[in-house]
């Protein structure tokens, strides 16, 4: 490793450390099992190279693809209210290669990812036991509750009156009950926008 390599390693170090003080502790994500997830993975692997150095910033990056990368404080409440385990069988409406991806993977039994622009149209009958979505959604397609098996959780983003909240719920009887617990700037998923309602 070069010097320049070191430095970048070091202040790159430093700001993950920081991001687990200063954004994550003080936002009451304290649950160890998530601040070793976040401590491991380097967030700036994830991002354009233009942004490395400001991979750790409390907002959204806009990545390469015009996609954007949710602030850490949102990534760590999704995996705090998730509570992943190696029973689990995981799947990620996002980027299987992305962020998120990387800190889910050693937390569960197993891990499959689905884009959002593919995520409406996938089969499976209670394959699941926990669906995350990697941003925020204004309208869930009904056949998300055909993946997860009966009491499988949901972890998501929702959009209501313009506003993003993280929220929870589970499948039950064949429906997916979700409940916001809290406002935060997750990125929207133009995907799972609701369709448009002429009004008179």
């Amino acid at each position: 490793m070069t010097t320049l390599e070191e430095s970048s390693a070091t202040r790159h170090a430093a700001a993950r450390r920081a991001m687990i003080d200063s954004q994550l502790r003080t936002s009451g994500v304290n649950q160890p099992w998530v601040l070793n997830a976040m401590a491991s993975v380097a967030r700036e692997q994830f991002v354009p190279d233009a942004m490395r150095d400001a991979a750790y910033i409390d907002r959204a990056i806009t990545l390469a693809d015009g996609r954007q990368l949710a602030s850490p404080l949102v990534h760590g409440r999704m995996l705090a209210e998730a509570a992943p385990t190696q029973d689990d069988k995981a799947l990620l409406v996002g980027d299987g290669k992305g962020y998120l991806a990387a800190l889910l993977r050693p937390l569960v039994g197993s891990l499959d990812a689905v884009a959002p622009d593919a995520a409406a149209a996938k089969r499976g009958k209670g394959a699941y036991t926990l669906l995350m979505v990697d941003g925020a959604v204004e309208e869930m397609p009904g056949s998300f509750a055909k993946l997860l098996a009966e009491g499988g959780r949901v972890v998501t983003g929702v959009l209501e009156g313009g506003v993003t909240r993280l929220a929870v719920g589970t499948r039950t009887g064949g429906d997916i009950a979700l409940l916001p617990i809290a406002d935060l700037g997750i990125p929207v998923l133009p995907e799972f926008r609701a369709p448009k309602r002429w009004s008179f």
